[in-house]
């Protein structure tokens, strides 16, 4: 069906009937920009008119190999024509070859498959704790403006009160405490602990870095302590910092990650790593996810691999994050409201001492669209393919905005 079959009333744009359509029918859960894209190629987005906008955190995070890349639009169009869902009670080829890929290039161990980070997260967490039931641990720590999930698992994970608001109580057997004090994290842990929940980079948080000594740190006290430590890789997974997996960044393994976002390529799918003995504690009938790793997915994903190895996607990683931190110190030495700029390949902060919507707002009016997170920080989850002439014009749009503060 075309973008013109879909308006049924010509005197409205799409946008006006969509968004009367929005609030007739669509629960309110999220803020909507006024606009509505009908294609998207690479780090671009277009409006029904036409109108190009540069994207620089498509899908929040999703979109890591560009929205549409021809690779895996081919991969997802075979599929459809072959098989879409199988239930998970049968064997999936390509679900069997996907998980040999993340455990080749991550760590010894099994994958579970499922839709979602919030979803692996949920998983990380029910492992963790049906691990942990035959001697007793159940409790798990986490960290001060961590992000992990919506659902209640996650959302209790999820340190940051004003996501818990009107949803309490949360889930018992949690305790927070602050991102990189190991001090803090010592003095919690016990015999009833069963894992340490961290981000290698806190997205949603302010693109917060754990330093690689404090990783090393926290490795040192899960095992000394007896219990399992779990990294949260749906933003900084499947090469967007240069490496495949965050945690790769520090050489610390962890017991369980998660993953998501750029896993799919755009569609729906996360993943939870878990290494040997850990990962066969979930037997049959313990876990499930009814459309999980289904083909569709799996193919995707399989071709977003595919696409980063032969396109050489984490060395264009790399070299992002360096042309990105060139431009963001030489913005910082102009502007002196940018507090600290801070990031790994692909995934970018600038943090500023007053709100970042003004500038948001000034780029889009550019038609180049970014992201504020934690109210200061301005967050970057662009493609690894973005170029420097690309990354040039939103910087431009960047320095317009940030000159108006």
């Amino acid at each position: 069906m075309t973008n013109e079959h879909l308006s049924l009333n010509p005197a409205l744009t799409m946008l006006e009937e969509t968004r009367t359509l929005y609030d007739n029918f669509v629960i309110p859960s999220y803020g909507r920009l006024p606009l509505s894209f009908a294609r998207g190629a690479g780090a671009w987005l277009y409006d029904e008119t036409g109108a190009a906008y540069l994207d620089m955190y498509p899908g929040w995070g999703v979109n890591l190999v560009g929205h549409c890349h021809p690779r895996v639009v081919a991969a997802i169009q075979e599929q459809a024509a072959t098989l879409l869902h199988v239930p998970n009670n049968f064997h999936s080829p390509l679900q069997a070859r996907l998980a040999e890929t993340i455990i080749q290039r991550a760590f010894p161990g099994k994958v579970f498959f499922c839709n979602s980070g919030a979803e692996a997260i949920e998983g990380a967490l029910k492992l963790a704790r049906k691990w942990g039931s035959a001697s007793g641990r159940w409790k798990f720590v986490s960290m001060h403006n961590s992000f992990h999930g919506r659902t209640y698992g996650a959302l209790t994970a999820t340190a940051q009160e004003k996501y818990q608001q009107g949803f309490g109580p949360m889930l018992p057997g949690f305790s927070y405490v602050p991102f990189g004090d190991i001090d803090a994290t010592r003095a919690v842990l016990n015999n009833e602990t069963c894992a340490v929940l961290v981000e290698p980079i806190q997205g949603e948080g302010g693109v917060n870095i754990a330093s690689i000594t404090y990783l090393h740190e926290l490795r040192a006290l899960c095992d000394a302590c007896g219990c399992l430590l779990i990294f949260d890789e749906v933003q900084t997974g499947v090469g967007r910092t240069g490496h495949w997996f965050g945690y790769q960044r520090s050489g610390v393994q962890p017991d369980i990650m998660t993953l998501a976002k750029a896993l799919g390529g755009g569609v729906p799918i996360g993943a939870m790593v878990a290494a040997q003995p850990i990962a066969d504690v979930l037997q049959p009938g313990t876990h499930a996810s009814t459309y999980g790793g289904n083909p569709l997915v799996c193919a995707a994903a399989l071709a977003v691999f595919d696409v980063l190895e032969q396109e050489d996607g984490l060395a264009h990683a790399h070299r992002l994050g360096h042309v990105f931190s060139d431009r963001a110190q030489a913005l910082r030495e102009r502007f002196a409201v940018i507090q600290d700029c801070r990031g790994a390949g692909a995934m970018f902060g600038i943090e500023l001492a007053v709100p970042g919507k003004p500038v948001v707002d000034a780029c889009l009016e550019k038609k180049v669209l970014i992201n504020c997170t934690h109210d200061t920080v301005l967050r970057f989850l662009t493609s690894v393919f973005l170029t420097e002439s690309e990354l040039d014009q939103a910087f431009d749009a960047l320095t317009a905005g940030l000159a108006k503060l």
